[in-house]
């Protein structure tokens, strides 16, 4: 039987314990923050038990020497032929302070905020290069987190690749789990067309009017033609999931278009292609 093996770490308190919440909802084994010693022993009753073939581990700073010497530790795994996903969990600076604001928690590192924020993410650092996938928890709602690791569960393989296509505002900040970023800012804006500004990318209004733009349909074109030469190197240098970030001023008309466009001529490379528009109400 085929095992599904997440582990789950990153910045404390950009998401994780709702993560392993969400796993639970989904029908796997979580256990959070996992001394790293029973690693080999868990990895053994893995192997021999159908039972756990699906499980999700919480490891977080208090187990510094994961982070450190994490391939010590996965070896273990290794040596199983256990495969295993690594879901990195971040979230702004900004964002930390007032989680950790609200819900009154100590950092783990226990020293004063702002110096235990910039500490941790230099020990997690080669963790983080290590993840299979980095997931900014900064602007995502608790029912969008369970929509992203839900798109990791129901994979019939778990080394299918999936792509995410976003768009966003780069007034309200570049997707910190972005893979490939593209600025679309060149191309003409309906905002400033009256009877567009109220409406979004996905409006047959606005397709039309940039579709009757050169520039937006060389872009589309040449671009998705790109990804489709960028991404089988990704995938041969390992990547199972792959986020694309597409930004306008506003996130709310041009790089909505465009991510839905692209998404749709990418749709014959028979990947699982996904679209999220973060800014498109605001």
């Amino acid at each position: 039987m085929k095992n599904y093996i997440f582990i789950i770490t990153g910045t404390s308190g950009a998401g994780k314990s709702q993560a392993l919440k969400c796993f639970e909802d989904f029908g796997f084994h979580c256990i959070d923050n996992i001394p790293v010693k029973l690693l080999p022993h868990l990895a053994d009753l893995i192997k021999k038990d159908d039972y756990l073939n699906k499980v999700a581990l919480g490891i977080d700073i208090r187990e510094a020497k994961f982070s450190i010497n994490f391939n010590y530790f996965l070896k273990y795994f290794d040596d199983s032929n256990l495969d295993y996903k690594i879901l990195f969990f971040d979230c702004d600076d900004r964002v930390l302070f007032q989680r950790f604001s609200e819900t009154r928690h100590r950092h783990p590192l226990g020293e004063n905020l702002t110096e235990a924020i910039k500490k941790e993410r230099n020990m997690l650092e080669p963790l983080k290069e290590k993840a299979d996938k980095i997931i900014d928890t900064t602007k995502l709602t608790l029912g969008e987190l369970k929509e992203v690791l839900s798109s990791f569960v129901n994979l019939k393989n778990i080394s299918d690749f999936k792509i995410n296509i976003v768009s966003f505002g780069y007034k309200y900040g570049i997707p910190l789990d972005a893979d490939i970023v593209m600025d679309v800012r060149f191309i003409p804006n309906p905002y400033y067309e009256k009877n567009l500004k109220a409406k979004t990318g996905l409006d047959a209004a606005v397709k039309k009017f940039l579709n009757s733009s050169a520039v937006y349909n060389k872009f589309v074109n040449e671009w998705t033609e790109q990804l489709k030469k960028l991404i089988p190197l990704y995938i041969k240098e390992g990547k199972s999931y792959l986020t694309i970030a597409i930004g306008c001023t506003g996130g709310r008309h041009r790089s909505v278009a465009a991510v839905d466009d692209i998404s749709k001529r990418l749709s014959d490379m028979k990947y699982d292609i996904s679209e999220f528009h973060r800014d498109m109400r605001k």
